[in-house]
């Protein structure tokens, strides 16, 4: 072959294979044993490949490319191959796919396709009228179905790995406690975050950051990796194991339907209580329910698919940016800081009895200054995280010398930063003093103090190394998550707006019309009216689902309903909308 022909093989990937395809399946099939035209996986990724999470076992590589072959174009043609067979990694970038595509997982066991389903029929009977503990039932038998893949896989799980999935399961218990939809869907997200860690065992930034994306192609792998171990049991099915079983389920399901019935007929105690413990599905469910089962089923397999054979994300490998001159990195830094250091001096001077001075100067009002600048010092906390990344990535990288230089200036930055975040957080103090605490103020504020908590643990990172600040960052996350939504936001904006009434007479009863049960316990302390128009909204929402069964009611609206219960709501319209129950609230 000429240098010009082979050039030409290496740049464009494909006139080899185009000529001479047939030939290299009669090479490959020679020299590999298994289906002609398709190497083994460790053709394509070599001795690194049997790293941990992989349970295969795989022929030897061949030894070459076949005659004719430029090594480029024959490892280029491997890995397409090996792409094609993975199903949903043939869509993603070459570079990714060879490096964090997930080694070929041993056939799928009995104990984790029974999980699948069971995880599938959980979610069908007890998600169909909300969530609540039936969220956190439904995900037990798919972390079943991922341990007993691991298991097969022969990998361990070590402590990271037991912290996230223990995390995780706390997260998944926050719609158990908490009736209000915002901060569950906050706990979801960052469930499937440390579920995606604990399947993947992620430390780096592309792990912790691509992890949740990889649960996407486990589900179609996972669907895969499913369909061919129900092919295999389908051909060589022990009718002699499985008959007896199956009669054994039968009989006990018209049993139990049988007496159950008699029972529930015979006592109405026991028949009330039947009826609560069991789901009611009705026929017009039925869509809603079979696609809950999918879903259900499908996240069952995908965590146990992931489980036993996880994508390789932290072998992605970001190059650093090109370094920069002391000159060129540090003189913009060096003017932000002294920036910053003019605005924390003006902070500082107004924090230690300023206010009247400059609000002489300025004709604001307290409110009126605090809420002007906390949107802006918001964004400035975030705008100093993405200079501090892209500095990082630019910075020199001469010796010790220069990593020094670094920490001097990116640590005098960060705690300038931190001097901006105590301003922040003081001028949200005093705007919910002015006005009153609401959901939008409560989350901003808690979003400002995870950013505090960010910039601190990068300090921490040029002091004792950056190696575990990814997981730090993920772990703060979940954790502000978690400590977000057991402490009840809308009961605590209840309780602050009560608070508030109690020690200025001033209440907004339209805002309250919004909320969820939680805040129910804090406004049932209003004297009345007050505390029926505050609490209209909430009981005509929670009059629409009179019989929610007890596996989608939260603890939260359970405690409501018994408030209301013991002590209805009694104001007329026409009072309430006197004082303003129904006029549009101020966010």
């Amino acid at each position: 072959m000429s240098e010009s022909e082979r050039a030409d093989e290496g740049t464009a990937e494909g006139t080899a294979e185009g000529r001479a395809e047939k030939a290299a399946e009669q090479a490959t099939a020679a020299a590999v044993p298994g289906r002609a035209g398709e190497p083994t996986a460790a053709a394509v990724s070599g001795p690194a490949e049997q790293e941990r999470g992989g349970a295969r076992d795989e022929a030897p590589a061949p030894a070459g490319p076949p005659p004719g072959w430029d090594p480029r174009a024959w490892q280029t043609y491997q890995t397409r191959q090996q792409r094609a067979r993975s199903g949903a990694w043939s869509a993603a970038p070459l570079g990714w796919a060879v490096a964090a595509r997930p080694a070929d997982a041993a056939p799928i066991g009995t104990a984790v396709l029974v999980s699948a389903i069971a995880t599938g029929v959980a979610a069908a009977l007890l998600l169909g009228e909300g969530l609540g503990p039936g969220l956190l039932l439904a995900a037990v038998p798919a972390v079943v179905a991922a341990y007993a893949a691991a298991r097969t896989a022969r990998r361990g799980a070590r402590p990271w790995t037991l912290a996230w999935a223990a995390g995780c399961l706390l997260l998944l218990a926050v719609p158990a406690l908490r009736d209000a939809g915002w901060p569950s869907t906050l706990a979801l997200l960052a469930a499937v975050l440390l579920g995606a860690l604990a399947l993947h065992g992620s430390r780096t930034w592309p792990g912790v950051l691509l992890s949740p994306l990889g649960l996407l192609d486990a589900a179609v792998l996972g669907a895969r990796w499913a369909w061919a171990g129900l092919r295999a049991r389908g051909s060589g099915v022990d009718r002699e194991r499985w008959v007896p079983v199956a009669k054994a389920v039968a009989v006990a399901a018209v049993l139990l339907v049988l007496f159950g019935a008699l029972f529930a007929s015979a006592d109405a105690a026991f028949a009330d209580l039947l009826g609560g413990l069991m789901p009611e599905v009705s026929v017009g469910d039925g869509p809603v329910r079979f696609l809950l089962f999918l879903l259900g089923t499908l996240l069952a397999l995908a965590a146990a698919r992931t489980a036993a054979a996880p994508s390789r994300w932290d072998r992605i490998r970001v190059a650093p940016g090109k370094a920069r001159s002391r000159v060129e990195w540090a003189l913009p830094l060096v003017l932000l800081n002294l920036l910053f250091a003019g605005f924390n001096a003006v902070q500082l001077a107004v924090l230690f009895g300023g206010y009247d001075k400059v609000l002489e100067s300025t004709g604001l009002t307290y409110s009126e200054y605090a809420r002007q600048g906390f949107w802006q010092l918001l964004w400035a906390t975030l705008l100093t995280l993405a200079v501090i990344a892209l500095a990082l990535r630019w910075a020199p990288r001469g010796g010790a010398g220069d990593r020094r230089f670094i920490r001097v200036v990116l640590g005098t930055l960060c705690a300038l930063t931190l001097v901006v975040v105590a301003s922040a957080l003081r001028r949200m103090d005093l705007y919910v003093d002015a006005y009153g605490l609401t959901r939008l103020r409560v989350s901003v504020a808690a979003m400002e103090l995870w950013l505090g908590l960010v910039i601190v643990l990068i300090m921490a990172a040029g002091v004792f190394g950056a190696r575990w600040l990814p997981r730090a960052v993920a772990a703060s996350a979940a954790g502000g998550v978690l400590v977000f939504g057991l402490m009840s936001p809308d009961g605590l904006v209840a309780e602050q707006n009560v608070a508030r009434y109690q020690r200025v007479d001033k209440i907004d009863l339209a805002y309250f019309q919004s909320l969820s049960a939680d805040a129910v316990p804090a406004l049932d302390r209003l004297p009345e009216p007050r505390r029926s128009c505050a609490l209209r909204g909430i009981n005509d929402e929670m009059a629409k689902d009179r019989h929610l069964p007890w596996y989608a009611m939260s603890l939260g609206e359970y405690r409501a309903r018994k408030i209301l219960q013991e002590r209805p709501v009694t104001a007329s319209y026409e009072v309430c909308s006197r004082l303003g129950t129904f006029a549009r609230p101020v966010e």
